[in-house]
Formats: C-alpha cells, sequence, structure tokens
C-alpha cells in the first residue's frame, strides 16, 4: 500500500517537522501516529519517506527522513490550456487533468464561456490540484497560471508547438508530432470553440486535432489527451 503523502517545503534531512495546514490533515484528519511512514513532497520533484517520532497537539508531527529521492520531468512536458467549465464541473477538470499528469493549467476565458473567472476560482484551482497530486502520488504539483483571454492565448502559443482539441478536426492526435520539448493542449468550453477563435489560434501555429470518436466533456477531455499523449510518448 502507498505511503500517505503531505506537502513540505524541504530540504529533507535528519529531523522534519510538518505543520501548519498539512500538519493538521496528517494529525487530525489522517491521524498518523508514532511509528508510521509518510511521505513527504516538496511539490517541485522531490521526495522523502519519513517516520513520525512524535506528534504535537493537532496540527504538527516530527518525523525522521529514512530516504530522499528524486523525480526527473515528463517529457514532453504538457500544459493544459483549460476553458472554463460551469461552476459543477470546474475543480473537477483540473482534478482530473493532475491526476494524468498535467505539468501546467491556463484557464482560459473562451467566448462561449459561461463561468466568468475570479479571484477565488484560482484558489480553487490551486487547492483542486494540490489534492489531486497528493492524492495520485505525484512529487510535482501543476502551477495553475493566470486566466487568459483568447487573444491572450493567441500570443501565449505562438511559436510553440500547441493543438486544439476540436471534434471536427480531421487529424487524430496520434498522428501529430508528439517529439517538442512541450505540448500545449488546448481544451474548450461545453458549446465548443467558435470559429473566430479557431482562426486566431491557427494564425499562431495552433493545429486542430481529434482526439477520438466521441465528443468529450470539457472537464474530462484533458485527463483522455494526456492518457494518449502518455501513452505515444515516453512520459509513461
Amino acid at each position: 500500500m502507498s505511503l500517505p503523502v503531505f506537502v513540505h517545503p524541504g530540504p529533507f534531512a535528519g529531523t522534519v517537522t510538518l505543520a501548519g495546514a498539512e500538519g493538521r490533515h496528517a494529525v487530525a484528519v489522517k491521524r498518523i501516529a508514532v511509528g508510521e511512514r509518510i511521505m513527504l513532497i516538496d511539490g517541485r520533484g522531490t521526495r522523502a519517506i519519513v517516520t513520525v517520532t512524535a506528534t504535537t497537539g493537532k496540527s504538527e508531527l516530527v518525523g525522521i527522513v529514512d530516504e530522499v529521492g528524486a523525480d526527473n520531468p515528463p517529457s514532453p512536458a504538457v500544459t493544459i490550456v483549460q476553458a472554463l467549465p460551469k461552476a459543477e464541473r470546474s475543480e473537477l477538470a483540473i482534478d482530473l487533468a493532475t491526476q494524468a499528469g498535467a505539468d501546467a493549467i491556463v484557464p482560459w476565458q473562451a467566448q462561449r464561456c459561461v463561468a466568468k473567472w475570479a479571484d477565488k476560482k484560482q484558489q480553487k484551482w490551486e487547492a483542486a490540484a494540490l489534492a489531486a497530486a497528493k492524492q495520485s502520488r505525484r512529487t510535482r504539483i501543476p502551477e495553475i497560471h493566470p486566466v487568459v483571454s483568447t487573444r491572450e492565448l493567441a500570443e501565449l502559443v505562438r511559436g510553440k508547438t500547441a493543438y486544439v482539441l476540436h471534434e471536427e478536426a480531421a487529424t487524430p492526435l496520434r498522428d501529430v508530432d508528439l517529439s517538442a520539448e512541450e505540448i500545449i493542449l488546448i481544451v474548450g468550453p461545453e458549446g465548443g470553440i467558435g470559429e473566430e477563435e479557431l482562426a486566431q489560434l491557427a494564425e499562431s501555429g495552433v493545429r486542430s486535432v481529434k482526439l477520438g470518436p466521441e465528443v468529450l466533456r470539457t472537464a474530462s477531455a484533458a485527463m483522455v489527451a494526456l492518457s494518449a499523449i502518455g501513452a505515444l510518448t515516453s512520459r509513461w
């Protein structure tokens, strides 16, 4: 059985203390006790196996570092540009993309998005990414970038290897070049990407690709695409 995971800024050597929100989650929620082993991650690829030696109150534990390791970043790196889903699916989209290995996530205020961006959404997406990274035993937590408009997105992807998922595309994902160091994958809103937006992205070099025979919800499309890329490249 895999060890429970908690986030710690590091460094990992000798004795470490886990406090704050992560300490409360370990002691009060997970009820981690003396003698148990846990995994600490710094969110940037480093992990440590720790044996708990003491707990204090309901928000702090101390442990001895048994071993330290580092995971190489996946190649190619995949950044997901996620059009804002409806409220009930917003955090689900981030949860699924994080579980599937997204390296970074960019919120996109597309023309047909019903949802609107707000500061609290940034916090919710970051919390969803953190929770999903811990649940899936990832050592890297994907960064949630600031929201972009379609114009800003077109500038962001210019000159880069970028693909937009589109149900009417003729080229399947399996037939495009996935050898770049970084791939940007754009997921549109529930109502689909408008023709004007597609044209803007195409002018910046974005290619339209088809993920599969089914039309997926915006919340699950990134996870399925990441799985396909994982199988088609050395990410898996």
